[in-house]
């Protein structure tokens, strides 16, 4: 029998046009779940939608600073802030199984940022991979800014989305009622790996020559490939497997999450 294969791989894609960058207005996050802002603070922080106008001036003073040490661990890389604009607009915003949150720490004004609607932007959190089918995501892009690591910042962002997934919609306030919420590291990134442990995720294994990984990128990839290698020249990288499911949730997960947000550090 005769077959055909159409497929052309498609052209790279460069940076947005201007008009493109920050997204639509108004600003339409496109998630495949419903955002519950009641669901998404506490006391000392606020999880709102990564809106382009009014986050990326802050967020790009600290990325352009600390490019090197932020996304070391990352499977990309995002040099520019047109770059990054691009990536928050195709990966994420256009993607509705992905959502980037702007993490805002209540307890710290920054005047110099008024349009943060009070507190300082400490990072930046996400759901990539989100099947509402499935029933499933993956807490990803995680990133608390130099100033904030060693606070209370990050148990409480990672702590608030844990429960924003995995409590019931019928809960007060509303979760979203995931299965399985997933958390991927780098196979070296031991900060990572312990993070989610300290909250409840359990290891699930190493998923081996998981990226292709940009050149830049070698020194943390494995470098020795096999001759004919279709990425010659681009490392791999090797990906820890975690997760936390409703039952671990269930079963004393909901309260070992809420002892560290609790937590005053």
């Amino acid at each position: 029998m005769a077959f055909t294969n159409s497929y052309r791989r498609p052209v790279a894609l460069g940076i947005l046009a201007e008009e493109e960058l920050l997204g639509p207005d108004p600003y339409d996050v496109n998630f495949v779940f419903p955002i519950h802002p009641e669901s998404l603070e506490t006391d000392r922080i606020r999880l709102i939608p990564f809106i382009p106008k009014v986050h990326v001036k802050a967020a790009w003073e600290v990325l352009s600073v600390h490019h090197n040490e932020l996304f070391r661990f990352y499977p990309f890389v995002i040099p520019t802030q047109d770059q990054f604009l691009t990536f928050m607009e195709r990966r994420v915003r256009r993607d509705p199984q992905n959502i980037s949150f702007a993490i805002i720490d209540k307890t710290r004004p920054d005047n110099a940022h008024p349009e943060l609607g009070g507190g300082s932007l400490a990072g930046l959190i996400s759901l990539f991979d989100t099947s509402a089918e499935q029933l499933v995501t993956e807490i990803a892009f995680v990133m608390i800014f130099p100033a904030f690591q060693r606070t209370h910042v990050t148990s409480n962002a990672v702590g608030l989305l844990m429960k924003y997934c995995l409590d019931v919609p019928t809960a007060s306030p509303p979760g979203l009622g995931l299965r399985r919420v997933q958390w991927h590291c780098h196979s070296k990134n031991i900060k990572s790996k312990q993070l989610a442990e300290r909250v409840g995720f359990r290891d699930e294994g190493i998923l081996r020559w998981h990226w292709v990984l940009p050149k830049e990128l070698g020194a943390d990839g494995h470098v020795h490939l096999r001759d004919g290698d279709p990425a010659s020249g681009k490392p791999g990288r090797d990906t820890i497997s975690l997760s936390v499911c409703w039952d671990d949730w269930e079963n004393g997960g909901r309260e070992k999450v809420q002892q560290q947000i609790d937590r005053r550090v």
